[in-house]
């Protein structure tokens, strides 16, 4: 029986610099493969599928073998287009935590994920019965309009231990910091994520 394989962009060890756990230590698997394109996106580069890319399960996991690993965070392009079960299943029998982000435009199989993040996108949102399962939500904030879409997307989650995070966008990350902190000063269920690990210029 073959292995199955998944189109990875790029794997590695580095720092979560957003949301919740902003400044652990993380081992990133980042998936190809993404049809929400969005205009601002930093990882464009992982938008298309390349036969090339394609990795099997177990050298997935003889990569994490090589570092000191307690965290794996999923991301994408949008994890969420593969059938992940067989690999997570695999690295929960290995006891690590597992992460997933996603745009929740495709269902969330939660079964063995410790933490899941959605950062919808206003062009393909997300799925309702996803805002039942998430512990993280996360706004990506590039003007003013942004911050109604965050009220609506904020009055889909139900559980009151779900995270808000409002983000700014990178590129816009010096004009719009001021309006996200009065924002939050008025709106107070909400944090600010900040991409430390851009700031910090490491992967």
């Amino acid at each position: 029986m073959k292995e199955i394989s998944y189109p990875i962009k790029e794997s590695f060890y580095s720092i979560q610099g957003e949301g919740h756990f902003y400044g652990i230590a993380a081992y990133f698997i980042r998936f190809e493969g993404c049809n929400i394109k969005c205009d601002w996106c930093d990882t464009k580069e992982s938008w298309n599928i390349k036969k090339k890319d394609f990795v099997p399960i177990h050298k997935i996991i003889a990569n994490i073998n090589n570092y000191k690993v307690k965290t794996v965070i999923i991301t994408g392009g949008e994890p969420m287009m593969w059938d992940l079960y067989p690999l997570i299943k695999k690295l929960k029998k290995k006891e690590y935590r597992i992460h997933i982000e996603t745009s929740g435009f495709y269902p969330i199989k939660e079964k063995y994920v410790d933490w899941i993040t959605i950062s919808p996108k206003k062009i393909k949102r997300p799925i309702q019965e996803n805002y039942k399962k998430i512990n993280e939500l996360k706004i990506i904030i590039s003007d003013e309009n942004d911050f109604f879409f965050a009220e609506e997307q904020a009055n889909y989650v139900k559980s009151k231990n779900c995270f808000l995070f409002l983000q700014p966008e990178w590129t816009n990350i010096f004009r719009i910091i001021p309006k996200i902190i009065s924002y939050i000063k008025e709106n107070p269920k909400w944090r600010i994520s900040l991409q430390i690990h851009k700031m910090l210029n490491i992967p």
